[in-house]
């Protein structure tokens, strides 16, 4: 059985797991914050067959994760490079990390710790904020169709709500 294409789901989500969900992605990713940037690197730090590594590689090049420059030694060789957008990977790649030492690994068990250069202390944890900075959590949020949202999406927001005001009416 195939993977499943997400590519026509009306999600963010979804798409962005179109990009990088699978699983060599992400650590290929990691490995380019990491300072890899050479495809032997890349193959030698990952244990990953060199034809799976480049096509992940031209995955991400394709998707402007990363970029691919000429290194400027002799012969033709290539680097690959963290764009803008691969750099904006950084909280996604963080927050899967501290939920992975926490929930898998355990406090003191931590394979990498990442710290802050300025300071030597460790990141905090990521949660989201307010717009004063204040935690939130899943209770405090709510979630509507955007702007791009297909017709699909927008009937789902809709029959969700018209049941939520149907419990209010029935527990008032």
């Amino acid at each position: 059985m195939g993977r499943k294409r997400f590519d026509q789901m009306s999600c963010s989500v979804a798409q962005a797991l179109e990009v990088l969900g699978d699983w060599w992605t992400l650590l290929i990713v990691r490995e380019a914050f990491f300072g890899t940037r050479r495809f032997s690197d890349f193959s030698r730090h990952l244990g990953l067959a060199k034809n799976t590594l480049s096509d992940r590689l031209s995955h991400l090049v394709e998707n402007g994760i990363l970029e691919r420059v000429d290194s400027g030694k002799t012969g033709t060789r290539y680097e690959y490079r963290l764009t803008a957008k691969g750099h904006d990977l950084l909280p996604v790649l963080t927050a899967l990390r501290q939920w992975s030492d926490e929930w898998v690994y355990g406090e003191g068990a931590e394979p990498t710790i990442v710290r802050d250069r300025a300071t030597g202390r460790r990141l905090p944890k990521m949660v989201p904020r307010d717009v004063e900075g204040r935690e939130l959590s899943s209770r405090d949020l709510f979630a509507e169709p955007g702007p791009g949202a297909d017709d699909e999406l927008r009937q789902r927001f809709e029959v969700a709500w018209r049941r939520r005001i149907e419990r209010r009416a029935q527990a008032g």
